[in-house]
């Protein structure tokens, strides 16, 4: 192995070991012991419209009592991803004090504040708090329609009394849960100034529940019979996919191939200058490098890191580390693999750029690092600035753009070219059964449904209906308040979805190439990506169909952001196909005797 491959390995165990340990240790591992009386701390996290889950804006955006001295939390890189702006709260909840109705403060809401309170309650804001790393959800108030047609006629009314239930076991905070007094109500509906005393009141419990299980509540919803009987259903359908898939493959490889091998034996033995036809017709093209190769090269490194990102993902999920409520886990597991995983971007594409005779590996080695990370960086600009606009808490503050620029720069960019420098190295030729004629053949006129379009449409249609079911899940917990915690099922699915993408791509190959069209590098890249495209379809019919979003903010965040993933896809799943085809050409062309 070249020294420099060698190198990039250890470096990038060696900073993954460094930089992400600390991220995997859950934040309520810790010795949380309390004694009668002693303090426990609360934050107030941040605001939102219940159904736009990216619009969230800072608890004392509202006008709320503020405590004296407010104060910011310390957040990790993933929990600022996540939108997460904690400051100290008003609130008091000592250990095992119970406190009946106490005011806060008394305030006087002028027209202005009573204006973002009726806001607030008409587009039905929650309130999220942490209390001892436990999670806190509540709303701010309710509408009463009474059924009256006309808007105007609205009542809106604002919870000024929060009760805290908190169940504790000996010395240690087991769970809350918030409860506001509908009897105890203002009328914010009309446009004058109003006097407002906010209270609370706090009552603990005594529960048996253990403090390793506290959190266990937050996933039994995932865990619910007729939960996962969908999920199981999700799975043997896509399974019967597969099947029936391997099953018609199994039927091209052990029949057709074979009377194709027995074919073109006899036409050796018995007429040699006899003329040859099908995909056997093209060995002399098949081979042939494609159009664009430094772009398609780029392409096969970054879905090739895309995958080994996925991979990682999901072992960390298989392992406990993104449990719920650990917030930025994920976000952070994403940015730091990410940024260790370019080496194999670098070395992937520059290797692969070399087979091909390609001579400006530099500018390849640009492209491989622009290709995703472009298009996610201007989709970033756009969407931050929009959240800036609305000052909202999705704006990244400037140190942690600082922070992700220097990610990029002292270990995404390192990597990158140190794989590259070790592709390039690498002396790795391009492995072709036959040689490759002077002169191109003349592809002969296809049927329409043997062009590109079509044949992306029939090689994504079938990955993406075996996972359709799992989707909605997946959609409602990324956006919208649902927990995912089934992340076995999820691997599953995944493995599941890789499988068809490389059999259905290797099919339609086959008959690519049986129709003597020997251009099969693109697309067969395109058909094995082409889901990436079926699942951007999806998230219309979600937006539109499943959820309640709205608002210019989180329309634009939902179908930003969901264009890059599915970019994302579209890249992994490309390369997936790509590899896939290529390993099923190169056996079938071993097979025969070419000239």
């Amino acid at each position: 192995m070249d020294r420099s491959l060698v190198l990039m390995i250890l470096m990038a165990a060696l900073v993954l070991l460094i930089c992400y340990c600390p991220v995997t240790v859950r934040s309520d591992a810790s010795d949380h012991r309390y004694k009668v009386g002693d303090y426990v701390p609360l934050y107030v996290n941040k605001v939102g419209p219940f159904h736009n889950p990216s619009e969230t804006y800072r608890y004392f955006d509202l006008p709320f009592c503020p405590p004296g001295d407010v104060k910011d939390k310390t957040e990790a890189l993933g929990e600022v991803l996540n939108g997460d702006r904690l400051v100290s709260a008003p609130y008091k909840l000592d250990f095992l004090v119970d406190k009946d109705p106490e005011v806060i403060c008394r305030k006087k809401l002028t027209q202005d504040e009573l204006a973002k309170f009726r806001e607030a309650v008409a587009q039905d804001y929650y309130f999220q708090m942490y209390y001892d790393d436990l999670p806190v959800l509540g709303f701010l108030g309710k509408v009463d329609k009474a059924e009256k047609a006309d808007p105007s006629e609205y009542k809106y009314f604002l919870y000024k009394h929060i009760h805290f239930d908190i169940l504790y076991n000996k010395d240690r905070a087991i769970a809350i849960s918030v409860h506001t007094d509908r009897s105890s109500m203002v009328d914010i509906s009309e446009h004058k100034e109003i006097n407002v005393d906010f209270m609370y009141s706090v009552k603990w419990k005594e529960t048996n529940t253990s403090f390793e299980k506290r959190m266990d509540k937050f996933s039994q919803s995932s865990s619910l019979p007729n939960y996962l009987e969908i999920h199981w259903f999700s799975i043997i359908n896509s399974c019967v996919t597969v099947l029936l898939l391997t099953g018609f493959l199994a039927t091209i490889l052990m029949r057709v191939l074979k009377n194709d091998f027995v074919k073109y034996t006899h036409d050796e033995e018995t007429a040699e200058d006899q003329e040859e036809t099908g995909w056997k017709y093209i060995h002399g093209d098949v081979f042939r490098y494609p159009k664009h190769k430094s772009l398609f090269a780029a392409a096969i490194g970054s879905g090739t890191q895309l995958f080994t990102l996925t991979v990682f993902i999901f072992l960390l999920a298989l392992v406990g580390v993104f449990y719920p409520y650990n917030r930025g886990a994920l976000f952070t597991a994403l940015v730091v693999i990410y940024a260790l995983t370019s080496g194999i971007t670098g070395y992937t594409a520059a290797s692969f750029y070399c087979q091909l005779e390609g001579k400006n590996w530099v500018r390849n080695l640009l492209l491989t690092g622009c290709l995703f990370c472009g298009p996610l960086f201007l989709t970033f600009c756009f969407l931050n600035s929009v959240a800036i606009v609305y000052n909202a808490t999705a704006a990244l503050p400037f140190g942690t753009i600082v922070v992700i620029v220097l990610i990029w720069t002292l270990v995404t960019s390192p990597l990158l070219v140190l794989g590259g420098i070790a592709g390039k190295n690498s002396k790795v030729e391009f492995q072709a059964p036959c040689r490759t004629t002077k002169y191109p053949r003349e592809i002969p006129p296809l049927p329409w449904y043997r062009r590109a379009l079509p044949q992306m449409a029939m090689a994504g249609f079938l990955p993406f209906s075996a996972i359709y079911i799992e989707l909605y899940y997946i959609f409602a917990s990324v956006w919208g308040h649902r927990i995912y915690t089934i992340y076995s099922i999820l691997f599953i699915v995944f493995i599941i979805l890789v499988v068809v993408t490389a059999f259905i791509t290797v099919a339609l190959t086959y008959f690519q190439l049986a129709a003597e069209d020997h251009e099969w590098w693109w697309r067969s890249f395109m058909c094995g990506g082409s889901t990436g495209l079926f699942i951007y379809g999806y998230c219309f019919y979600y937006y539109y169909a499943r959820s309640n979003m709205s608002g210019f903010l989180q329309t634009s965040f939902f179908f930003g952001y969901m264009a890059c993933i599915c970019y994302g896809f579209f890249l992994m799943l490309g390369s997936i196909g790509f590899r896939a085809a290529l390993l099923f050409i190169r056996h079938i062309y071993r097979s025969i005797k070419c000239e």
